[in-house]
């Protein structure tokens, strides 16, 4: 095994423990204040304070990304998340269970992903050879897509039988396992030196600053992350509707909610799969359009197909071609950013992600109380289609992956 697939699959198992553990909190504490509360206003300020923090301390977090080492960053995120899951365990073990605490914790974990992520993304080029960067981001995709399979039936599993407390205190012991097989096996190079870096607020806006004008004056980019909001934004009513669809045409019976999820997720492993074996086409420009144009197909599908295991199966295909975009994107990114701009950009990309579904639903969400989920989905999922094959002719996309196969010598990224 050469010494970057060591370094990768290390990283690749320390970040799946964390990422396992905190999605068994996220699941837990979701359920328990549903079962405690049964409030959808609670839940409605829960989601907030469960994306909120996490867009808001991205973009300087990107800022931190570049100017720090990103390993420890990492690390320290992911310490950090462990910390106040600790402290609320300690809370919780001592009688004091009030729900505002299980939100301030929520909120706290959300920022420690805004800082998690960025460093995590732009630490991958460090580690991985550019050739077998499309594989990687597909086997990471896999054990994260994996964690949304099995964290939410063993999450669900355990809350019937054990007090939350104990769930928060199995995340300390995984992020704590995790932390230590990154800190002492995943071995990085020392970052080159840099010029000073100021400090303060007015210095940390300005490379903010500096981020989004790379990618504003860079032609592909700007294209990518234009596809990227307008891909997530169309995309969710497939992703938030469907299991209100499901109730309301097929019959609200929980295993059919159960159904939907685990297939979902099922489709998105084996698509993760699929790119880490295959890598995607030669042009990753084309990946992304095909997964586009298969999505935007599947979401019409959802709003015609009167039959609900046809429906499941084409929710399997769905999954399935997310991690095609994902992937391909990704990939692109990974290898094109200026390393000393990795950080701000994956900053940008966090803000985003966490920003564009909750504008979607706030533009779908109440129309689906209007007129027929149905109609949201075919319109939807045309207008996905349409911009398929808008994608499909942005030259600057395509011209750009093709310089991803230009012959180079392929070194080893952790010297």
């Amino acid at each position: 095994m050469d010494r970057w697939e060591r370094n990768a699959t290390f990283f690749v198992a320390g970040q799946f423990l964390s990422t396992f553990g905190s999605m068994l909190v996220q699941h837990a504490v979701t359920w328990h204040i549903t079962l405690q509360t049964q409030s959808s206003g609670v839940m409605t300020i829960f989601t907030c304070a469960a994306l909120l923090p996490m867009v808001f301390i991205s973009p300087f977090a990107g800022v931190w990304a570049d100017r720090y080492n990103r390993k420890y960053l990492v690390n320290l995120s992911d310490g950090a998340i462990a910390l106040v899951t600790l402290a609320v365990a300690l809370l919780h073990f001592s009688g004091f269970q009030s729900i505002w605490v299980l939100l301030a914790a929520v909120m706290a974990r959300s920022a420690g992903q805004g800082v998690q992520q960025p460093a995590a993304h732009a630490l991958i080029p460090q580690l991985v050879p550019q050739a077998h960067l499309a594989r990687f981001n597909g086997l990471q995709s896999a054990a994260q897509s994996l964690t949304m399979f099995a964290a939410p039936m063993v999450s669900g599993a355990l809350l019937t039988f054990l007090p939350i407390a104990y769930i928060f205190l199995i995340d300390i012991v995984t992020a704590a396992i995790g932390i230590a097989i990154v800190f002492f096996c995943v071995k990085t190079a020392r970052p080159p030196k840099t010029e000073e870096k100021k400090a303060g607020a007015k210095a940390h806006f300005h490379e903010i600053a500096e981020g989004l004008r790379h990618i504003g004056g860079t032609p592909w980019l700007k294209t990518l992350f234009i596809a990227f909001t307008l891909f997530s934004v169309l995309a969710s009513p497939a992703a938030m509707l469907t299991p209100l669809q499901v109730a309301r045409t097929f019959g609200d019976d929980v295993w059919r909610l159960t159904a939907i999820e685990i297939l979902f997720a099922a489709g998105m492993t084996l698509g993760s799969i699929i790119m880490s074996a295959w890598g995607g086409f030669k042009n990753k420009a084309k990946t992304m359009v095909f997964a586009w144009l298969s999505f935007g197909v599947t979401t019409v599908l959802f709003g015609v197909i009167p039959n609900f295991w046809v429906y499941l199966g084409v929710m399997l295909l769905c999954g399935c071609t997310v991690p095609l975009f994902n992937t391909a994107s990704m990939t692109l990114m990974q290898s094109k950013i200026p390393p000393e701009l990795m950080g701000r950009i994956f900053g940008a990309v966090t803000m985003l992600s966490g920003l564009a579904m909750p504008v979607g639903m706030l533009l779908f969400g109440p129309l689906g109380d209007v007129i027929k989920i149905e109609w949201l989905l075919i319109v939807t999922g045309v207008m996905l289609i349409l911009g398929g094959f808008v994608l499909r002719g942005r030259k600057e996309l395509f011209r750009i992956c093709e310089e991803l196969h230009t012959p180079q010598t392929e070194a080893d990224p952790t010297c």
